[in-house]
């Protein structure tokens, strides 16, 4: 399984960014996928997470309104569109996925992306 972040960098607050993940290594269209955030010395936070054809998200109160989770099944990608950001929007973003085999779950983690929001 191999998750790869793109997308991140500088933004003025108020602007905007969209980060991709290719996924690759397993049935992309059969998982759940989220994105997680980390700040160094905190604990990573949950932002979204979004079903396997793309029908239902879940957004965290701090980003509800603003962010915008989707997935194109046909790439094996998944996109987090992020409007009007805000300096504690930054962090490291870090796509997500629970891959099921016959006798466990693994987890499997992208490097992540920076997003700094700064003016």
């Amino acid at each position: 399984v191999q998750l790869v972040e793109s997308g991140g960098g500088m933004a003025q607050p108020g602007g905007s960014l969209r980060l991709s993940c290719a996924a690759s290594g397993f049935t992309f269209s059969r998982y759940d996928m989220s994105w997680v955030r980390q700040v160094p010395g905190k604990g990573p936070e949950w932002v979204s997470v979004i079903n396997t054809d793309g029908s239902s998200s879940y957004y965290a109160d701090s980003v509800k309104g603003r962010f915008t989770i989707s997935r194109d099944n046909a790439k094996n990608t998944l996109y987090l569109q992020m409007n009007s950001l805000k300096p504690e929007d930054t962090a490291v973003y870090v796509c997500h996925v629970e891959v099921h085999y016959t006798y466990s779950v693994r987890s499997f983690w992208g490097q992540g992306t920076q997003v700094t929001v700064s003016s």
